[in-house]
């Protein structure tokens, strides 16, 4: 005899999976492709694939002065901002020009442009949101519908987690837990579905919870920094300094670089930022030794962009255990944590939901369809 708890966590959990499934099904494909997503895009776009066999520049390369003269020569605005990405290898340099805007960071416009390998030339240029790969990014992140949209993708995690918990409550065996884990190949094919739908998701339980929990904190910043105060301390703050003056004549980058590895000699060097007319300074993204991103570390140095003076360094090894936590939480959603292995273990877990979705809706089809010919066989 089923128990009136048992019935209403069968029924929630049908009910969430029924209108929650295909959103989760979306954002974990998505989220598949994203996990390769630069090696697709440079598949799909063979011009960026050139001059691969030069040496991956570092911080002392001259190119980085080259790349930002072509780049300011292309940007129509002097206040707008670069990123040039240091992706470790040689061939096309990586960029974002940012124009001027309230915004910043993932959520400002801007234009993906990518260099040659000296410098000199623009290679490819397209708005971000434009093309397959950086849509994709755009629907895992908000659903293409700006912040509105993320707050659903965020909120949605939270409730996925539910979703996924009152499955393992309504599997939660009451007897032999041999038979709860066991597949029955010669069952009635409705028994076989339930299974299927049951075991992929018991094996994948505990990956998912992390896969969807992190995806949720990264959609939803405010409400991971309010957990972390509230539960161990308030993350450490990048600090956010300011040039000495809002004019003047910008120093070579080169220079900027050589200061900023002086005050973090173990650095891996990951991101250029180079800022257009203002008082914003230049900002170093630096990979230290610890920590576990290797494309998009935690750790920065400022540099004022008029006299060279480093303004401020924030070390991530310094941070509390709020800010130790803080940055595993994107490594750990898109696999990049376990190298090569853990990136295509997240696309594989980013299958399952699809996997879930359809074997939990066949197996209920199945079901009104079993209750409808009993329903049938009842009448006089």
């Amino acid at each position: 005899m089923i128990s009136p708890a048992r019935k209403l966590l069968r029924q929630l959990h049908l009910w969430l999976g029924l209108s929650l499934g295909l959103l989760f099904v979306v954002l974990a494909l998505s989220g598949s492709a994203l996990v390769f997503y630069v090696e697709i895009d440079k598949a799909l776009h063979r011009e960026l694939v050139s001059e691969t066999h030069l040496p991956a520049p570092q911080w002392d390369a001259s190119v980085w002065d080259q790349a930002l003269i072509t780049a300011r020569k292309h940007s129509v605005d002097p206040e707008g901002d670069w990123s040039f990405e240091v992706t470790g290898a040689g061939g096309a340099i990586p960029a974002r020009y940012y124009p001027p805007s309230h915004l910043s960071g993932h959520h400002a416009d801007r234009e993906m442009v990518w260099f040659s390998a000296d410098g000199t030339r623009i290679l490819r240029a397209e708005p971000w949101g434009s093309y397959l790969m950086s849509w994709l990014y755009e629907l895992h992140m908000h659903l293409l519908a700006g912040e509105t949209g993320r707050q659903i993708v965020g909120w949605s995690g939270f409730a996925i987690l539910f979703l996924l918990l009152t499955g393992l409550l309504v599997w939660w065996p009451r007897g032999s837990w041999r038979k709860a884990l066991a597949f029955k190949r010669h069952a009635a094919p409705i028994r076989r579905m339930r299974d299927l739908h049951k075991l992929s998701g018991l094996w994948s339980m505990l990956l998912l919870f992390l896969l969807v929990a992190t995806g949720a904190l990264l959609a939803l910043p405010t409400v991971k920094d309010t957990l972390l105060t509230v539960t161990i301390a308030a993350p450490d703050k990048v600090p956010s300094p300011r040039s000495s003056a809002s004019n003047g004549q910008q120093i070579p980058l080169t220079l900027a670089l050589a200061n900023a590895r002086h005050a973090l000699p173990d650095g891996r060097l990951t991101f250029i930022d180079a800022p257009g007319v203002g008082d914003k300074p230049f900002r170093f993204r630096v990979q230290v030794p610890g920590d576990p991103h290797q494309r998009f570390p935690g750790s920065f140095v400022f540099v004022d962009q008029y006299s060279g003076a480093v303004l401020a360094v924030h070390d991530v090894r310094q941070g509390n255990s709020a800010s130790a936590i803080n940055r595993w939480i994107r490594p750990l959603h898109d696999g990049s944590i376990g190298g090569l292995t853990g990136r295509v273990l997240a696309v594989l877990l980013g299958l399952v939901p699809l996997f879930m979705f359809t074997t939990g809706v066949i197996y209920w089809r199945q079901r009104l369809h079993t209750r409808k010919i009993s329903l049938t066989r009842d009448l006089p």
